[in-house]
């Protein structure tokens, strides 16, 4: 039987493994799919393996139909989907459908044609393998986990995504979604589908389904009525869940189980490696199986009460689960009806189980690195160790009954690959082991300590170990101290150390100390490569980098040999074992190296009967040829005389009868290059190999078919081409890179034997560049045992072009060493010549001219500055003047390499830093050229910083400054400069007036404060006209003493703040300095009448803050008992008050206040000053007034009514009411008057026409005022007038004379007048502009709003319009300065709505009517006017 430890399954796939109906498993291992056939409780047999894809294996299932069950598919991170044969092992078809990576495939239970394909970006693919036919659909965008398609309906498949989404789609309906089932918030790890086709078994306990959560229904896309079945989802957040499919929703919860191991807990809040698998067993409608956290597998009984709702897996032993996450389960049926689950597990191991009685059947071990070492133990018969890349250590029971793949697992104190083993020779259990990392240590495999490792690190890494007889100075001191037993170990930095193993902690000897010292050796050791010690102990066989071979006698390790054979480097040696029938094989040295052959030597005679010099042999004693590329292992049969097996890159193994030089057999069951071997120590027939394809294979001799290593078509394929292009043959100097290294995978920046140790020790020859099977781990060794050895050259030829030779400093001396051969011998005639001519009147530099001018390099100095000065003529021909600087520093003309290169604009920090050398002044100019250099190249602060070498500060600073880095500069004048050093302050000036103009303005006020201009400071922050940067603006003037400045800051943030109504602010900011009372004031007036205007529900305003003080309290007989009472208390503020802060103080600084020119054309800006309140649109007891006033009269209003309230409270006697002194007062007082009974008067015009009270249809108010003004009907509608009794009989309850003001209508109708001329002006010269003249029609329409009487007779000219403009303007000005002043509302207006009220009512007296009619008489001279009017003058 024929048993192998294959590569692991892969991870984070949700179908990556799969059981045939026949009992054949089969899982993808990186881009191979490896299939095991005969399933069974109790073994498990290798089949073979599936190699097509170039990408790791994502997805793979089998068909299960009967007479089908052979054939299989699987996809790849390529996008590709391959059908395969598994019983010939050969794909029938390749597809590539997908454009990203394929991230799930399922061959469908039902339909024997059909498989469906996923990949990442969410398409979604159906094959139909009979006719090769394929159709895509994208249901989702989304990325896909899983899917699977039901094992009842051919059409219907589910979908699982990343972001925890479930879609069920029909394939026959173009993908049309059935369902979308949402209720899992993470990736969908893996779907299962019930094995019945129903959803009745699960409703055996409805109770159970009542108190799980189920999320709400799905929005499917349709609702037909089918019969459906259930469908289980495992996903990342801890939950499975039942879905019905019919009904698309969910029936039931599952949250995983926290599983407490002994010794070990459980974290629930870790969940970032968590993969829930779940499977539906075939003949278990009510039983689910899913994966837990850490491995463990749990058996769900749907059917189950209360919360202990499944079984544990492998309960009855410790150690049966898997010690990791698992990823795929699959089940199988056997004839005798039982049935087993097969999972696989990060832990690296494939289990099976008895779904009857929940227990583990085997376990099947995988690796996931290269196999780097295998070895047996010489103690424990059968015992393997395994040297693995995914950082541990098994071993291997190959002899056990019971378990036939009984292995353990070592990984404490191993943190790399493991490249090395090696087993004591005597102490059973001891195991070294060396790691990529240049770590040695001692495992003891039948305890479970942590291994010993040693003190004493390799630099790079382990790859050989041996035990051995120790050797000075650890063979020193008594025998009973010092050990029977030595570890040796050699590593890729070419030293070979020896280990104590009982002192472990000590430090390492290095043993070419003692090989120099004893062999009187002066140069330098080549670095060693491999070490073999002969089985007695006395002879030790050390390989070198260089090919050759040391042999030296113990303990002293006298050099015995040195075998010159090999030219590349030593990859392994293995003495024959001394058990022989023959002795004089028992000096067999076998030796492995990269160029491809193998070698015997026999040293029987040079052992037995040492010289007394080292022998250099440079013949074999049997020379074995047949393997095509490097060698990497070898092993010598214990069982024969002269049989060894040796493994190489090409992929085989093979048997040697090494005195007859034939070859026994080959084997060729890998997949890749070999790189360890080792012979049954039990059956004569069984060999051991690993390789790079992550596996362990046991095959015997007797059955191999083939018996030389192959050199089929395409290797002679390959040596053609490689034939084609020589030059590859250059790349095998040291440096270059050759195609067995190309191929080889590094591990911490080194390649080397085994794949993995320093590239430089390994040179290929031609028959390994020729080799067609060289291959890598993955990819590359499919391609190229396919016969695609193009990519290779491709490779190759890149390689070759990006490694480019150095320019040569000496192209001429470089030329002439390669012309003729004659010519090159001459040379060393006429050097000869030269050289032997000193004492004779020839010179060698007359001799050493002209054509011998190279021959400077072998003769005096003389001669080589001549030959200097020939390739400096070279160089400047060829451009090459950095070449020059370096040849005349070379010659030791510093100044003039360092004038060169600043002629060249090539100085370099290295020929500054040499400078000196030349004298302080050629390195002044040498730092002066160098900054010139740098700032061209806009590399300012360096050149700075040269400034600074030489002490020049001031240059450095203003190098700086020019270039605008205003911070450096500032750095390095605090730093090396005096701090009153004037150009500190012009820095930070210039700096402040950039960050200003940039708008960085706190940045620029820092400047100004460092520069001592606190003003600018203060200015430039206030720039941003925000409240906290005024309120900053003002506290720092006030602290650098700038009080005025402070002050008028103060004022303009304490306005904006009295603006936004927060009030407190606004207080705060005056109150920081004591000038500012009388603002204080003003602000606490504008509060006061705010809050009353507030209280009257006569305005909606919120404020931001306000003080206790302002708001609604006692009743007051005025507004001034209220602020009165309010200053004496808060701001203490009355009659008997000192100065500054007595009356008149306050009262004379109140009048200095300048306030804007109140006008219906003032902008709003100019309005909106100090204390002024933003006012907002008024609504009056929720009507709309007839007209919208004008936004800046009503702030003018405001603002002059507080101001006149705050003087008029001012005053010495307090009056009770407002008592006007002031003719200025007394006319913005009556002005605010007059609109308030202009307000009152439509009031009551409104009251009059409301249907409330004369229970008729009502009109409008805005359809009144339009009758009203522009004269409607002169009777009224019936039902409007007459009111009622009451109404009409009511007084008006205010005075309207205000409204009767002859002046204000005066003033109104010339600025009537006014507006009229300047609109015919404005027409006039509009038309002269486009030049046209004014026609008869354009006349009348020019005077077509005045009335017949005031129309001219003729046409009136621009001259007499400009004359009736001055009279207008003369009699505006004779009018009082009040009057313009304080806008009143339109009187004509107000004169007809008195006289409509006092003709349909008794509330305007006779005296009144007539004086509104005289008015409007006199100033009612418009159309609209006049014809509203006509009935009340008539």
């Amino acid at each position: 039987m024929k048993r192998s430890l294959p590569a692991s399954p892969n991870w984070y796939c949700s179908r990556c493994s799969d059981v045939s109906d026949r009992g054949v498993l089969a899982f993808g291992a990186r881009s191979i799919v490896k299939t095991r056939a005969q399933i069974s409780a109790c073994a498990l047999v290798l089949s073979g393996e599936l190699v097509g894809h170039k990408e790791t294996v994502s997805g793979f299932s089998f068909c299960h139909h009967a007479g089908q069950s052979h054939m299989c598919v699987s996809g790849s991170g390529d996008g590709s989907v391959i059908f395969w044969d598994s019983d010939s092992r050969l794909s029938t078809r390749e597809l590539s459908p997908h454009q990203s990576p394929v991230s799930a495939v399922h061959w469908s239970p039902v339909d024997r044609n059909l498989v469906v394909s996923a990949d990442e970006k969410g398409v979604v693919v159906c094959h139909w393998y009979h006719t090769g036919d394929s159709v895509s659909f994208f249901p989702e965008p989304r990325t896909v986990f899983c899917l699977s398609c039901s094992p009842h309906t051919w059409n219907h498949v589910a979908v699982g995504y990343k972001d925890g989404m479930i879609v069920l789609i029909d394939v026959s309906r173009k993908g049309e979604v059935l369902h979308r089932l949402r209720g899992h918030d993470d990736e969908i790890h893996s779907l299962a589908w019930a094995p019945t086709a129903s959803e009745e078994s699960l409703y055996v306990r409805p109770e159970e389904l009542t108190g799980t959560s189920e999320p709400p229904p799905t929005n499917g896309v349709t609702d037909r009525e089918e019969k459906g079945c259930f469908l289980a989802s495992g996903s990342k957040d801890q939950t499975v869940r039942i879905w019905s499919t019919a009904k698309g929703k969910g029936v039931m919860t599952l949250k995983l189980p926290y599983l407490k191991r002994r010794g070990s807990g459980v974290d629930p809040a870790v969940k970032e490696r968590l993969w829930l698998s779940v499977h539906w067993p075939k003949g278990r409608p009510t039983q689910l199986v899913s994966s837990c956290f850490s491995g463990e597998m749990v058996m769900w009984d749907l059917t189950r009460s209360g919360k202990q709702k499944w079984s544990l897996f492998g309960s009855s032993s410790e150690g049966q689960n898997h010690s990791r996450i698992v990823f795929n389960m699959s089940s199988v049926c056997l004839q005798d009806d039982s049935e087993l689950l097969i999972s696989t597990s990060m832990d690296r191991e494939v289990k099976c189980w008895d779904l009857a009685s929940l227990e583990c059947c085997w376990t099947l071990p995988t690796l996931g690195g290269f196999v780097y070492a295998l070895t047996f133990s010489p103690v424990g018969a059968g015992c393997l160790a395994l040297g693995v890349g995914d950082s541990m250590i098994r071993v291997w029971n190959t002899l056990s009954i019971q378990n036939q793949y009984d292995t353990r697992s070592f990984w404490q104190g191993i943190k790399s690959k493991v490249t090395a083993l090696a087993w004591h020779p005597k102490k059973e259990g001891s195991l070294s082991f060396g790691t990529d990392d240049g770590k040695v240590g001692i495992y003891d495999v039948f305890s479970n300590k942590p291994p010993q490792i040693s003190s004493s690190y390799h630099r790079k890494t382990v790859y050989t170990l041996a035990w051995g007889p120790p050797v000075p100075p650890m063979s020193f001191g008594a025998v009973e101290s010092k050990p029977s037993y030595s570890l040796y170990s050699c590593a890729g930095e070419g030293v070979i150390l020896q280990h104590d193993p009982c002192k472990l902690s000590g430090e390492a000897s290095d043993i070419d100390k003692l090989i120099r010292d004893t062999n009187s050796i002066k140069h330098k050791l080549s670095p060693h490569t491999d070490l073999s010690w002969k089985p007695n102990g006395k002879v030790v066989a050390i390989g070198n980098e260089d090919g050759s071979i040391d042999v030296y006698q113990a303990p002293s390790l006298k050099l015995l040999c040195s075998i010159q054979q090999h030219h590349k480097i030593i990859n392994t040696l293995r003495w024959h074992h001394d058990h022989s029938s023959q002795p004089e094989l028992h000096y067999l040295l076998a030796s492995g190296s990269s160029n491809a052959k193998v070698y015997v030597h026999n040293l029987r005679s040079i052992i037995e009967s040492p010289a007394d010099s080292p022998v250099v042999l440079t013949e074999p004693y049997r020379r074995l040829c047949g393997h095509t590329t490097k060698i990497t292992g070898m092993a010598w049969s214990p069982h024969h005389d002269g049989r060894l097996v040796t493994v190489c890159y090409d992929g085989t193994a093979q048997v040697w009868d090494v005195q007859q030089e034939a070859a026994v057999c080959n084997y060729r069951g890998h997949v890749g290059p070999l790189l360890c071997v080792d012979w049954s120590p039990v059956d004569p027939d069984v060999v051991w190999t690993g390789g790079r394809d992550f596996t362990v294979q046991e095959w015997r001799l007797s059955k191999q078919e083939f018996t030389k290593p192959p050199k089929g078509k395409k290797m002679l394929e390959l040596v053609e081409k490689m034939k084609v292009n020589p030059k590859k043959k250059k790349n095998k100097k040291a440096g270059g890179a050759t195609p067995a290294e190309i191929l080889t995978p590094s591990v911490n920046g080194e390649r080397g034997r085994g794949g993995e140790t320093a590239a430089a020790r390994e040179e290929l020859s031609e028959d390994e560049e020729a080799d067609g099977s060289s291959t890598s781990s993955s990819v590359k060794s499919t391609v190229l045992l396919t016969g695609k050895c193009a990519l290779l050259c491709s490779e190759l030829h890149l390689l070759s072009m990006k490694k480019r030779k150095p320019r040569s400093m000496l192209p001429l001396s470089t030329s002439m060493d390669h012309r003729s051969k004659e010519e090159l011998l001459q040379d060393c005639i006429t050097l000869a010549t030269v050289t032997n001519s000193q004492g004779e009147c020839a010179s060698p530099v007359t001799v050493c001219v002209g054509e011998h001018i190279h021959l400077g390099l072998f003769s005096d100095r003389q001669a080589l500055y001549r030959m200097f000065e020939a390739e400096e003529e070279g160089h400047v021909e060829a451009g090459h003047y950095d070449s020059v600087t370096y040849l005349r520093l070379w010659s030791g003309d510093l100044e003039g390499a360092l004038r060169v290169a600043t002629e060249r604009g090539e100085l370099s920090d290295h020929l500054l830093s040499i400078a000196p050398m030349a004298g302080y002044a050629v390195w002044c100019r040498t730092v002066e050229a160098y900054v010139k250099q740098l700032c061209l190249q806009e590399q300012y602060l360096k050149a700075a910083s040269h400034l600074l070498s030489i002490n020049k500060v001031y240059e450095a600073v203003q190098l700086l400054h020019s270039h605008k880095m205003y911070r450096e500069a500032i750095a390095l004048v605090k730093a090396r400069l005096p701090a009153d050093e004037p150009v500190l302050k012009e820095l930070y000036s210039s700096w402040a007036v950039v960050l200003e103009k940039d708008g960085h303005l706190s940045s620029a006020a820092k400047c100004y404060l460092a520069a001592g201009a606190s003003f600018d400071a203060a200015k430039v922050i206030a720039k941003k006209n925000d409240v906290s940067s005024l309120r900053t603006a003002a506290s720092l003037a006030r602290i650098c003493g700038e009080a005025g400045l402070a002050q008028s800051l103060s004022l303009r943030c304490a306005k904006d703040l009295a603006v936004a109504q927060d009030w407190v602010g606004a207080q705060e900011v005056l109150g920081s300095q004591d000038s500012l009372l009388v603002h204080r004031l003003h602000v606490c007036v504008t509060e006061l009448l705010t809050a009353m205007l507030a209280e009257a529900k006569l305005v909606n305003w919120s404020s931001v803050s306000g003080h206790p003080w302002a708001s609604p309290g006692g009743r007051h007989s005025s507004i001034q008992d209220r602020i009165r009472e309010v200053w004496q208390e808060e701001f203490g503020v009355s009659e008997s008050s000192a100065a500054p802060g007595s009356i008149p103080a306050l009262l004379q600084e109140l009048k200095a206040v300048e306030s804007p020119q109140p006008s219906t054309h003032l902008p709003l800006k100019q309005v909106l000053r100090l204390d002024v309140l933003d006012v907002p649109r008024f609504t009056f007891r929720g009507l709309a007034v007839s007209r919208i006033f004008s936004c800046a009269i009503l702030h003018a209003f405001f603002f002059f009514t507080g101001l006149m309230f705050l003087r008029s409270v001012c005053s010495r006697k307090y009056p009770k009411i407002l008592r006007h002194t002031e003719e200025q007062a007394k006319a913005a007082a009556n002005s605010l008057q007059a609109f308030v009974h202009y307000y009152l008067l439509y009031e009551r015009w409104w009251e009059l026409s409301s249907p409330s009270k004369a229970g008729a249809p009502s009109n409008s108010a805005d359809e009144v005022k339009d009758k009203v003004v522009n004269g409607g009907s002169s009777e009224p509608e019936v039902g409007v007038c007459p009111a009622t009794q009451t109404c009409v009989n009511e007084k008006i309850n205010f005075d309207a004379s205000v409204l009767l003001s002859e002046d204000h209508a005066a003033c109104q109708a010339i600025r009537r007048s006014v507006a009229e001329i300047q609109e015919r002006l404005a027409a006039m010269v509009a038309q002269h502009s486009s030049g046209q003249q004014l026609d008869p029609d354009m006349k009348q329409a020019d005077h077509v709003s005045v009335p017949s009487h005031h129309r001219p007779d003729e046409q009136e000219s621009l001259m007499s319009l400009s004359t009736k403009m001055s009279e207008y303007h003369k009699k505006l000005a004779e009018l009082p300065d009040t009057v313009k002043m304080y806008p009143h509302p339109d009187l004509t207006e107000c004169c007809l709505v008195l006289l409509y009220l006092g003709k349909w009512s008794n509330a305007v007296s006779d005296s009144q009517q007539q004086d509104a009619r005289d008015l409007l008489r006199k100033y009612g001279a418009s159309y609209s006017i006049q014809n509203a009017a006509r009935q009340f003058l008539t």
